[in-house]
């Protein structure tokens, strides 16, 4: 009997809460599934979280979509985009975070939202009061049909990407531009307080950044100063002398080249002519590796390089001469293969 009466309770506490536990329902596949897509220009990462919308047979721009109101740029919940360093939007500059993106799409021209709100359920509560930025955008038509909704980043380059909304037969670019050098140098800066500070090449790194990327001259002789004081190596040299060379000061570049030379290793010299071949300075890759070859006459590798740039320079005869003389040297198989089937190719065998 007590069993009964405790069947009985269960059962009247369920019919109670039926409608309740209704409303819960079960998980189903979305009508617009989630979706996201990542790209990193340089070291800042980019963001978008959005939902796809299908066209299913509607018409979309100026009906499911209407123009001159504000639009969530997705389904559901808000369409996020974020940053995680600053960037420009058409030429406009927008501080790293989360934005819920926002569109006013027009019959011409787009007005691109980015909201400080990113939590809100699509343009319901949209407040311009939050607004961070408004941008003017022109849709472009597009030959291929988009049945969902869908962003893509396209042409990424280490600045510049653009992030492109495609639905139904429109693409509507939206530019963004990196100051990739700033945040590159901005992150060595907090780097180098941690474990790298007492890395003499980590400071070399970051002083031929700055040299190369238009960074503060000064900020970086003290960064190579201090490379220097921890450990002289060809690396640390070589920058110290192209800073010396930024500044003008061509004797001192040319000593501390000259000194840099000196204390080069194999592998520093060969890194160095490899770089140099990198910058299509095929000659004075063949000086730097004629002079690794002279330094270090034992070496294989050293040879081999060299035969390589003469290859590249179109001086077969150079090429097959010192491929022969790395092949008397090699003891590993495959590069030992590499280099006999290198010098049949030039002989023609």
């Amino acid at each position: 009997m007590r069993t009964k009466t405790i069947v009985l309770s269960v059962l009247a506490l369920a019919i109670a809460a039926g409608p309740a536990a209704a409303q819960q329902g079960l998980k189903v596949p979305e009508p617009s599934p989630a979706a996201q897509v990542e790209q990193t220009i340089g070291l800042t990462n980019i963001k978008v979280s959005y939902h796809r919308p299908a066209v299913g047979g509607r018409k979309v721009w100026g009906e499911l979509v209407p123009f001159g109101e504000v639009w969530r740029a997705g389904a559901n919940e808000n369409t996020t985009i974020s940053f995680s360093s600053p960037v420009k939007v058409g030429g406009k500059t927008l501080a790293a975070g989360t934005y819920g993106l926002h569109t006013i799409p027009t019959a011409k021209d787009w007005t691109v939202i980015f909201n400080k709100i990113s939590s809100g359920w699509g343009s319901y509560a949209y407040d311009a009061k939050d607004d961070a930025l408004r941008i003017t955008v022109t849709p472009q038509a597009s030959d291929a049909f988009e049945e969902r909704l869908s962003y893509r980043f396209d042409d990424p380059t280490e600045s510049s990407v653009t992030a492109a909304l495609r639905w139904e037969k429109l693409r509507l670019p939206i530019k963004i531009d990196v100051d990739t050098p700033a945040v590159v140098m901005a992150h060595m800066r907090d780097e180098l307080h941690g474990a790298p500070q007492f890395n003499p090449d980590a400071w070399a790194q970051a002083a031929r950044y700055w040299v190369g990327h238009g960074g503060n001259l000064e900020e970086a002789q003290k960064m190579v100063d201090r490379s220097i004081a921890m450990r002289e190596t060809f690396n640390n040299v070589s920058v110290k002398a192209a800073i010396a060379e930024k500044k003008g000061d061509t004797r001192s570049a040319s000593t501390l080249r000259a000194h840099s030379m000196q204390i080069a290793t194999e592998a520093d010299l060969n890194q160095y002519g490899y770089g140099l071949i990198g910058q299509k300075k095929v000659d004075e890759a063949i000086a730097i590796f004629q002079q690794n070859v002279s330094a270090h006459p034992a070496s294989w590798n050293a040879y081999d390089s060299l035969a390589e740039a003469y290859l590249l320079k179109g001086d077969k005869k150079a090429a097959s001469d010192n491929y022969g003389k790395a092949l008397t040297m090699v003891k590993d198989a495959p590069n030992k293969k590499r280099i006999e089937q290198t010098i049949s190719k030039l002989s023609g065998k």
